[in-house]
């Protein structure tokens, strides 16, 4: 089959050829139509972050295309239905081979382009919010990157649990976005501290759950701007993994909790649970369209270079989703 791979010595993606993947008595193989991007392509491509033992060594963590042949332990599938799923890798590719509980049925009227751009942002989300930071109506999340992909996935699903949203984004285009998709505050970053205007915007108490992508560089103001028993869920680290002069004694006095996570690395069967819970909560809001992806742009496959260099340059608001011509 063709794939998009990765050119060892200059990090270039090309289209190239590879095998086809094996397919299990309780798989699915799945004929791709639309995969999109993740940060972790970027780092994966520049050797920083390797696929999980026994992971497609194929870049794309999330796909969308028509079930092409059905394991013979899976029930409840057939050729020719529609699916998208979350990969532990091999979305760049024309085939992909995913476990049967980890398929999600597209949405009536839904794209193969959209549909791409649903599971790794909002299971991601879902996760972080409900799973981790134990979503509950009248909380309230604060979530960097707002306009990111999963930034976006996480408004939406905060705004859904009967809670509010606090997002910091870079420019006003973006922070209009959040605003639009249901955040209460959006904060410019750039435009010096945001803990302080966090405070303000909750009457001096700090916000329940903070999502965060950046890590080091944003320690202290998420420590600061977390309410009492708040929860800070680190799921990424833009801004440096080494944190100094750590007060342990805030997060007692203060009962907070820190997480790091990782969904990537997730066994199977917690992702096939995740994709479940998930799924009974989004499906009848995807369909009536109180959930609904956003893609901030397609790409060819064979454009893939750019794609990441639009991505590289934050320039996304939304999902980038790649379009497979095979």
């Amino acid at each position: 089959m063709r794939a998009i791979l990765v050119e060892q010595e200059t990090k270039r993606l090309y289209l190239g050829e590879t095998e086809n993947p094996a397919v299990s008595e309780d798989e699915l193989l799945v004929k791709v139509k639309a995969t999109a991007l993740n940060r972790a392509d970027l780092l994966q491509k520049r050797g920083l972050y390797p696929p999980p033992s026994g992971a497609s060594p194929i870049l794309g963590l999330e796909m969308a295309g028509v079930v092409e042949k059905v394991g013979s332990n899976v029930e409840g599938w057939k050729a020719g239905d529609r699916v998208c799923a979350l990969l532990p890798g091999g979305g760049y590719a024309e085939y992909a081979a995913i476990p049967a509980g980890m398929a999600i049925r597209i949405p009536e009227g839904f794209s193969f382009e959209e549909a791409a751009a649903i599971p790794e942002v909002f299971l991601t989300a879902y996760l972080n919010l409900f799973l981790l930071g134990g979503l509950k109506p009248g909380y309230t999340v604060l979530i960097h990157a707002g306009a990111s992909g999963v930034g976006t996935a996480a408004i939406q699903l905060v705004r859904e649990a009967g809670s509010a949203a606090i997002v910091t984004a870079g420019s006003e285009e973006k922070r209009e976005t959040c605003l639009a998709l249901g955040a209460s505050k959006a904060i410019d970053y750039k435009a010096g501290p945001f803990a302080q205007k966090v405070k303000e915007a909750t009457d001096g108490k700090g916000v329940n759950i903070i999502l965060d992508f950046i890590g080091a560089s944003y320690w202290e103001q998420n420590i600061e701007s977390l309410a009492v028993d708040g929860r800070l869920i680190i799921i990424g680290t833009m801004g440096g993994a080494n944190v100094k002069d750590v007060n342990l004694g805030q997060l007692l006095s203060r009962r907070l909790q820190v997480i790091g996570t990782a969904l990537r690395s997730q066994p199977v069967e917690n992702k096939i649970d995740l994709t479940k819970q998930f799924w009974d909560f989004a499906s009848p809001r995807f369909t009536d369209g109180r959930l609904k992806p956003i893609v901030d742009s397609v790409w060819d496959w064979t454009e893939a270079n750019e794609a990441h260099q639009h991505m590289e340059q934050n320039k996304n608001t939304g999902k980038i989703v790649l379009r497979v011509n095979a």
